[in-house]
């Protein structure tokens, strides 16, 4: 059964084209080990809730955006079998490709998918 890896993140808007290729970069390893998809989405349209938002939940100061991103999986599995080799891999470390946002404020979790059409 496929699996998502889900992410939010507030990234300064001025970083917009670092992310791009920051994310472009670990796209291409997440898919060497197994990911079927890596998606990358820049906020342009997240209302401020009053409750709760995507906002609020990453702390988004005001020369920021939001990012929602998600990588499809062939299944857990595959995905649990990566994750150390992912972790290992020289391409994904800071020193080589930092994350141009600040990773504490990363929302990330994974989701056995319910529906998919």
């Amino acid at each position: 059964m496929t699996y998502v890896d889900g992410f939010v993140a507030a990234v300064p808007i001025a970083n917009r084209e670092k992310f791009r290729q920051h994310a472009e970069d670990a796209a291409t390893v997440f898919k060497e080990y197994g990911a079927l998809k890596v998606v990358e989405c820049w906020g342009d349209d997240v209302p401020e809730g009053q409750v709760t938002s995507y906002s609020m939940a990453v702390q988004r100061k005001p020369d920021e955006t939001v990012i929602f991103s998600w990588i499809l999986w062939p299944s857990k599995e595959v995905r649990n079998e990566a994750m150390p080799k992912l972790m290992d891999d020289p391409r994904l470390k800071p020193d080589l490709n930092p994350m141009p946002f600040d990773g504490k404020r990363l929302i990330f979790g994974g989701f056995e998918m319910l529906v998919e059409r």
